[in-house]
């Protein structure tokens, strides 16, 4: 099995995984990783498979992506680490911790439930996918091709990160987009929990995001015996980039408890 790209800052002696979200990257995550580096700990800004600098595979979906953090802890012999994830991260941090419990010290869930969510992605994934790399030369005409289906500018930045200058000095996307629009139905899907999570986890919701709802929270405190649930202030379902200070603050406290 091929092991998934990770950036590690700090070289303190307790790790924190952090997942990204949906057509997202590790290296999104390093602002806050060099502070949690400053308090201690071992950061592994991780790139999930067909995202980022990690392998591409046809197989996508929470049960191989949480086999792919089991392979890697394995590979670098950590034993028990602290998991967080934003979005389909949080979901791939959930479904992992309910197959390999024993692993995860804490967990701290961003802005998503384990419940199905209807796909939120089409426009975007339909931009990507028509982005003639052969003929389009910068970035920014990738900017301004992908207005046509992305209108909001600080979106359009988000994604065309995962922009890069290949060996050909060609622009190229690091998400393999094929299998992305395919599989994205895979990644709207239900955790299904059918037994109790005990790991202590920090929820975490955006002020203004409709990410977790009120019966998002019942459904949350029928799955996870040890949790609580803290909002982000002025933010949206970009919570740590919207309110970053508030962000650090709250989760540097549940990593220090």
């Amino acid at each position: 099995m091929r092991n998934l790209y990770s950036n590690v800052i700090g070289n303190g002696d307790r790790n924190l995984i952090v997942l990204h979200g949906f057509l997202g990257m590790g290296n999104n995550w390093k602002s806050h990783a060099l502070n949690w580096a400053k308090s201690g700990f071992k950061v592994h800004l991780i790139d999930q498979r067909n995202h980022g600098r990690s392998f591409w595979n046809e197989n996508f979906d929470y049960k191989v992506l949480s086999k792919d953090l089991f392979f890697y802890l394995e590979s670098l012999k950590i034993s028990k680490t602290i998991i967080l994830g934003h979005s389909m991260g949080g979901k791939t941090a959930m479904q992992f911790a309910l197959n390999y419990n024993d692993r995860v010290d804490k967990l701290i869930i961003v802005d998503i439930s384990p419940r199905e969510y209807p796909s939120k992605h089409k426009k975007i994934l339909e931009g990507l996918y028509k982005l003639n790399l052969k003929k389009i030369e910068t970035r920014k005409e990738s900017d301004v091709f992908l207005s046509n289906y992305v209108k909001d500018f600080k979106m359009r930045r988000f994604l065309l990160k995962n922009l890069y200058w290949n060996s050909s000095n060609k622009l190229a996307l690091r998400l393999n987009i094929n299998v992305l629009i395919n599989k994205s139905e895979a990644v709207a899907k239900e955790i299904y929990i059918n037994k109790q999570i005990t790991t202590s986890t920090l929820f975490l919701k955006g002020e203004f995001s409709d990410y977790i709802s009120n019966d998002d929270i019942r459904l949350i405190e029928t799955k996870f015996g040890s949790f609580k649930i803290q909002e982000i202030s002025s933010s949206g379902h970009w919570l740590h980039v919207e309110n970053p200070i508030n962000f650090m603050d709250i989760t540097s406290s549940f990593l220090k408890s």
